[in-house]
């Protein structure tokens, strides 16, 4: 498996890690059996880089990754966040306050069953809290030994910088991918200037850049993606349509549609890492193969002239969750 560094400061890790939301939540009906055995497989394929959050069930995906990894703990760099708050209704805010901060890790570590966590991420940014008292409680934990690294999710230029000025920060997880551009605007450079690894979710569009899916008819009846915009009415007719070209361009290229999106992400930056998600071997074998492709010019352009920045009908989340990103 080839290797991409977490940022300047921080350590050498798979170039495409795995994941794990889906496996507790939001697509479904997931069995942990079968999960902790595709996580099983990830490592043993040189999968480094493993993704969860408190919030992910509940802190379900917490539990299963910590279960999935023990007696492994040497061999996986475990990332995790904290900062949206939720309670069994769903309803969902965000807190960046310091004792927060405190209580979510501690919660954390003893869910994932480890001493530290290698990458911890504010998931949401609070505006209501300035960066530097979050991110300073943020550094208090590596101190402490509690946590190794850190790192932001969905937060804005001018936030990354400050938040980088208190403390090193090695990783920015946002949504990228063909039909997600908006990072290449102020993101992407951004973190290389400043040394910091640019973490892709959600790299194949929630599973629509796949090709393989055509309405929500099929889809889990709690599975979240019924009520997102790209997935529904006009939107989905005018992304199924722009998603049909790419499949057509990943046949002449002898790839799969996934590999096609993954690699377009990999030939990107070097600082750039996906994290994929998936409950099956089949695609988790998948999306590793998509390391070993390398697209030339006239593929990359090619490609960004069927999915340009803005490609995409609808936006990437309903207003309220649209509200909490990039600030």
């Amino acid at each position: 498996m080839q290797q991409r560094k977490l940022g300047s400061h921080g350590p050498e890790v798979s170039a495409i890690g795995l994941g794990c939301m889906g496996m507790s939540e939001f697509y479904g009906p997931a069995d942990d059996a079968t999960s902790i055995a595709v996580i099983h497989a990830a490592l043993e394929r040189g999968v480094t880089l493993f993704d969860t959050a408190d919030m992910y069930g509940l802190g379900r995906n917490e539990e299963l990754v910590g279960r999935a990894l023990a007696g492994r703990r040497d061999r996986a760099v475990i990332a995790t966040k904290f900062g949206i708050v939720r309670d069994n209704t769903d309803r969902r805010g965000v807190s960046g306050r310091p004792e927060y901060v405190r209580a979510s890790c501690d919660g954390s570590l003893r869910r994932l069953g480890i001493d530290t966590i290698d990458l911890y991420y504010q998931h949401r940014v609070d505006p209501q809290v300035p960066i530097e008292d979050t991110v300073g409680a943020m550094a208090e934990l590596v101190r402490q030994g509690k946590v190794r690294y850190l790192g932001l999710s969905e937060a804005a230029p001018a936030t990354i910088r400050r938040a980088h000025a208190v403390h090193p920060i090695i990783a920015l997880q946002t949504e990228y991918s063909l039909w997600s551009r908006d990072p290449d605007a102020d993101l992407v450079g951004l973190c290389r200037e400043l040394g910091i690894a640019f973490v892709a979710y959600s790299p194949l569009g929630r599973g629509f850049l796949t090709g393989a899916i055509a309405s929500t008819d099929a889809l889990a009846p709690d599975d979240f993606r019924r009520t997102q915009p790209r997935f529904t009415g006009d939107n989905l007719e005018h992304n199924r349509a722009l998603v049909a070209r790419l499949v057509e361009l990943a046949k002449r290229r002898g790839c799969t549609p996934a590999q096609l999106a993954l690699a377009w992400l990999l030939a990107r930056a070097p600082h750039i890492i996906p994290i994929p998600g998936t409950r099956k071997l089949e695609r988790l074998d998948e999306n590793i193969a998509a390391t070993a492709i390398a697209l030339d010019a006239g593929e990359l352009a090619a490609i960004d002239a069927i999915a340009p920045p803005g490609a995409a009908a609808g936006p990437r989340y309903p207003a309220d969750r649209l509200a909490t990103v990039h600030r």
